[in-house]
């Protein structure tokens, strides 16, 4: 399933709905939930924190893993996602956003519920973290379906039907001719993607120019559409570096 071929699936219509497909996980092929998971706690926001903004579109954030693993191996905390037991992460999906017209958008619009061991196993390999599931539902699903399954149904069709660039090639070329910017890799992005423009990504780096995450700019119909100006990214001419691992 191509994203462009995504669109015909009524997504908007399954954020309605009380139910949503469980297709297969993101990285099945390397990933398996492990047996022993545990619930998240839950995630209360502040009063000063939530935000019912209306929905003007949607931002799907995917993070580098190699990136946020490095030098968190034996982390805790990030024990899922970064010792290897389960998988070796290249994209995982941060979340599904929705977004506003400018930059005040929606969150924390009701009180989230814990999730269940099987909602956060049959979403583990997509985003591997027990508790950045639970907040990502509360700060964010929230405000856009009425149920857990429904939103993380329609974030994992969106995940599922993106083709990732080859990020081994990318990261060698960068570091033979330091010519990869941000344009190149949102470049590579849109060549893998039927019908996703360039200028609907936006590339997230740190202050030392390695790759965080790669953003997807959806309307909201979740067709990829151009970024607003309100939306962060690096320059497109500023060089990027891609960690490997290892």
């Amino acid at each position: 399933m191509s994203l462009k071929s995504i669109w015909i699936l009524p997504i908007a219509a399954l954020l309605a709905t009380s139910t949503a497909p469980q297709p297969a996980t993101g990285q099945a092929w390397q990933c398996k939930a492990p047996a022993n998971l545990s619930r998240p706690v839950p995630e209360i926001a502040k009063p000063n924190e939530v935000r019912r903004t209306p929905v003007a579109g949607y931002m799907l954030a995917l993070s580098w893993s190699r990136e946020q693993c490095r030098g968190r191996e034996r982390d805790p905390e990030m024990a899922i996602q970064c010792n290897g037991n389960i998988g070796d992460f290249g994209f995982v999906l941060h979340g599904l956003w929705p977004e506003a017209a400018g930059p005040d958008y929606p969150q924390w619009c009701r009180k989230a519920s814990v999730l269940s061991r099987k909602i956060v196993a049959d979403n583990i390999c997509m985003t591997p973290s027990v508790q950045l599931l639970q907040h990502e539902w509360a700060k964010h699903g929230t405000c856009m379906a009425r149920k857990p399954e429904t939103y993380f149904g329609a974030a994992k069709l969106l995940f599922q039907a993106l083709t990732f660039p080859d990020m081994n090639r990318l990261s060698r070329q960068g570091e033979k001719d330091g010519l990869v910017t941000a344009k190149v890799l949102a470049d590579a992005f849109a060549d893998n993607n039927d019908g996703l423009p360039a200028n609907a990504i936006r590339v997230q780096t740190n202050r030392k120019g390695w790759l965080e995450e790669v953003r997807i700019c959806l309307d909201r119909k979740f067709k990829p559409e151009a970024c607003p100006a309100f939306a962060k990214g690096a320059p497109e001419k500023a060089q990027i570096k891609i960690w490997r691992g290892g």
